[in-house]
């Protein structure tokens, strides 16, 4: 089943074409990005997500809650992605964070075609959980929804891109209601032991 990839906002896309024809590029600290010889292309907008887990494990009972933080975009240099692009909503509106390469860049691509060979259609979005160090492709069953807001069903699939997590398979989709307790538990704090006076 293909991937409802979403539209992103108009002035997000503008601020990394921008970014593309500006020195920005020769100044990143990516070397693919500035090696690659012929015209860069911005493609697969994602919504990146951000979910505080701390939150979840002391919340009684409800969806988690996220929030969205940027729109990332892979940035393509002849057949393969070379680099990503990320943009930031800020008061005046839409702008362009940074450019990067690394392992979430291979990670995202894999994730994706995983995605795509799937037999359920999915929005594609980006699901950060800053308190774990970890970023997950969240597959999302709603394909029509708003790409902005919303937060993660039980249903809905969340795929740890690597690196993950010591313990948390990369690569492996999990339902978020079978996910989602494991990360809580993860951060809620070790019982203080008591003194042995």
């Amino acid at each position: 089943m293909p991937l409802h990839v979403s539209q992103p906002p108009a002035p997000a896309l503008r601020s990394v074409l921008a970014a593309l024809g500006s020195p920005a590029v020769r100044e990143a600290h990516t070397p693919a990005l500035r090696s690659v010889q012929g015209p860069l292309s911005p493609e697969l907008p994602l919504p990146v997500h951000v979910l505080d887990v701390r939150d979840q494990a002391v919340a009684a009972v409800g969806a988690p809650r996220t929030r969205l933080t940027g729109w990332r975009f892979l940035i393509r240099g002849g057949d393969r992605a070379v680099a990503a692009g990320d943009t930031m909503l800020t008061p005046d509106g839409w702008a362009f964070s940074h450019f990067f390469e690394g392992p979430y860049l291979t990670s995202t691509e894999r994730a994706l075609r995983q995605a795509e060979a799937m037999q359920t259609a999915y929005q594609p979005r980006l699901l950060s959980i800053p308190d774990l160090y970890m970023l997950t492709l969240w597959l999302h069953g709603d394909t029509e929804a708003d790409p902005s807001v919303g937060t993660p069903a039980p249903a809905d699939l969340l795929v740890p891109l690597a690196p993950a997590p010591p313990g948390i398979a990369a690569h492996f989709p999990h339902r978020v209601a079978d996910l989602l307790p494991v990360l809580s538990l993860r951060l809620v704090p070790p019982p203080l032991l008591g003194s042995t006076a």
